[in-house]
């Protein structure tokens, strides 16, 4: 039987960033693989280099930011080391994008009708008249109210929540087969959260586009991923399916998380908070990264090179994870 091909797959994906003072790694060595249909939840702290392993696969590094190393792959493709002119024609016609900020993708001076037929044009075989109707039925697919008559109205005009569906629209408007959304939900209210991970699970499900959500909130990976992979001063720390990481998280640092997380942590009598502060990339200790925060840590965390996924734990980048039994303990 032929194993389908993932639509994303990210290949020791090492991002370096030259400075005065030597080369920070915001991404270090990052493997994963996002399927047809699938939601890969990408979770962390500030800092943790979740943003820039999404820039870096659809090519939008500020220099001197640059990949160093690894392979990022498109339904197969090899797409980091394409010339800029290809990288953009796959932006927006096989790779869509939410940013946080709706306002940061939407021209306040054209109507969001143009915008989207724009889009349309650029990417499909179309004639205007097609582009317009696929425009209007985008709006509808998102929930924006009598999408026709929207058309003609300016981004100021609609609310918070209903620029980022239409921001979803103007992503998914040339039908991609990958979404990056980063913190999509983030400067929302809660009802709209709500709203926006049931549009973009509906999307992926009825689509079959492969979706990768950045976010800090554990709360919006349990509600809508398939998947998660924890990451940590630019490594990936941990990954598997979702009621894995929320019930039985094998790194200390996801366990920390899950503790700190109201959602996550239903049933317990107060959230646990974890110590100090993510390193900076100029000055990573010896050994494991989150080792002077993390509470089992030993003589190996601090001296030895921190582990990758499947060297210690098929699922976490830890020298002694997390073991079930002492999880239900």
């Amino acid at each position: 039987m032929t194993v389908p091909v993932p639509v994303l797959s990210l290949r020791d994906l090492t991002v370096d960033i030259p400075t005065r003072h030597g080369t920070l790694r915001p991404v270090d060595q990052v493997s994963w693989d996002i399927a047809r249909g699938e939601i890969l939840g990408v979770v962390g702290e500030s800092g943790a280099g979740k943003s820039m392993t999404g820039n870096a696969v659809i090519g939008l590094l500020d220099p001197p930011a640059h990949i160093s190393g690894g392979q990022v792959l498109l339904e197969g493709e090899r797409i980091d080391d394409l010339p800029l002119a290809k990288m953009r024609r796959i932006r927006g016609k096989r790779i869509g994008m939410v940013f946080q900020d709706p306002l940061t993708s939407l021209n306040p001076l054209l109507t969001v009708g143009d915008q989207l037929t724009e889009t349309i044009l650029r990417h499909l075989d179309v004639d205007r008249e097609e582009a317009a109707q696929r425009a209007i039925r985008g709006l509808d697919e998102v929930g924006i109210p009598s999408a026709r008559n929207r058309m003609g109205a300016y981004p100021h005009e609609f609310s918070g929540g209903m620029r980022q569906r239409v921001v979803i629209a103007l992503a998914l408007c040339a039908e991609p087969t990958l979404l990056i959304a980063d913190e999509p939900t983030t400067a929302l209210d809660v009802s709209v959260q709500a709203q926006i991970i049931a549009l973009l699970k509906r999307l992926c499900r009825e689509r079959g586009m492969a979706a990768m959500l950045i976010t800090h909130d554990m709360g919006v990976i349990a509600e809508t991923a398939d998947r998660v992979a924890v990451m940590y001063a630019g490594r990936l720390a941990e990954i598997g399916p979702v009621a894995q990481i929320v019930g039985q998280p094998r790194h200390p640092y996801t366990d920390g998380l899950m503790a700190s997380t109201p959602a996550a942590s239903a049933g317990q009598a107060r959230l646990r908070q974890i110590p100090g502060a993510m390193p900076r990339l100029n000055a990573l200790p010896d050994g494991c990264a989150f080792s002077p925060r993390c509470p089992r840590a030993q003589d190996r965390c601090r001296h030895d090179p921190r582990p990758r996924v499947g060297e210690a734990d098929a699922r976490a980048a830890c020298w002694f994870p997390i073991e079930p039994e002492e999880d239900a303990a």
